[in-house]
């Protein structure tokens, strides 16, 4: 696969997402975000696991050990990610949701700084800002207009930013992204329902009537989109795969208009651009001066 046909399988996995929002929204009106996300990686992790092991029964030996551990790790960020995410849909729009979790796209550099000592380049730093003053205008120019639920989102982009770097790291070193799709989910559906049971009523009621929701995020959303995102980072980098995987916050407010009548005020709209354009940038801004470099020292 080349690099270009593994973005676009990005962007499609972004899209799907995006939809997934109105999903996420409109069940949180029936069954409790732990329960939700519990179910969903559940089935995901079920419709995946054939497609794992004909992979295992591919390769000719099971995962070590220490990817296995791999897998798990990621599997954890996923849950922090989807859990803070549920939660935030509670109490904001899925516009503002969609636009505060694209962030990742900032925080991808920015954290793996942490963890992998990889400097980044110094365009994040303006970025960073401009993201932030996206957030205020989003919040109608006030920061106590900020929801708990977007707080709940911006965490969320934290943890999914820690999602693409780790799923980008040990796939591309297991190159088994279907065993790491299958545990990922099998580990985020675990958690989900511990927390279920810790701190949710659940009814059979519950869930039939959310299934729809229910099997859409699960079967759609989770197992087809995050097996793209997987496979898709196999041929490409975890900052360019972040800046097209933030394409769903366009796909997100798209739908959230179209199927829920969701609407900004015009500073929303104006934040919503500078965060998309944060995305942009901390992305074009380091290939062009790369290329820009070459070209140089072609010339020389």
């Amino acid at each position: 696969m080349t690099r270009v046909q593994a973005n676009l399988v990005l962007l499609l996995s972004a899209a799907i997402w995006g939809g997934g929002f109105v999903a996420q929204a409109t069940a949180m009106d029936r069954i409790g975000p732990f329960w939700f996300v519990g179910l969903r990686f559940a089935i995901a992790a079920a419709a995946v696991l054939p497609f794992a092991l004909m992979e295992q029964k591919r390769i000719g030996r099971a995962p070590t050990s220490a990817e296995m551990i791999g897998f798990a790790l990621v599997g954890c960020a996923l849950f922090a990610g989807a859990i803070t995410q549920q939660i935030g849909l509670m109490t904001t729009t899925v516009t503002n949701s969609s636009f505060l979790t694209g962030l990742y796209v900032v925080f991808v550099p920015v954290l793996s700084i942490l963890v992998f000592r990889k400097a980044p380049h110094w365009i994040i730093w303006p970025v960073a800002l401009l993201s932030l003053f996206g957030i205020f205008l989003l919040a109608g120019a006030s920061v106590s207009s900020l929801s708990t639920g977007d707080f709940w989102s911006i965490l969320c982009a934290a943890f999914w930013a820690m999602q693409i770097l780790l799923a980008g790291h040990f796939v591309s070193r297991s190159s088994r992204p279907l065993a790491l799709s299958a545990t990922q989910f099998a580990v985020c559906a675990v958690l989900a329902m511990a927390g279920g049971l810790l701190l949710e009523p659940l009814s059979l009621q519950s869930v039939r009537s959310s299934l729809v929701e229910i099997l859409y995020v699960g079967l759609i959303s989770s197992g087809l989109a995050f097996v793209l995102q997987v496979v898709g980072q196999r041929y490409t980098t975890a900052p360019q795969a972040a800046i097209f995987l933030s394409s769903e916050a366009l796909f997100g407010a798209f739908f959230g208009a179209v199927l829920l009548g969701e609407s900004l005020p015009a500073t929303g709209y104006v934040g919503c651009g500078l965060i998309f354009m944060a995305m942009l940038l901390v992305e074009l801004v380091p290939e062009i001066l790369k290329r820009r470099n070459n070209s140089r020292r072609m010339r020389a």
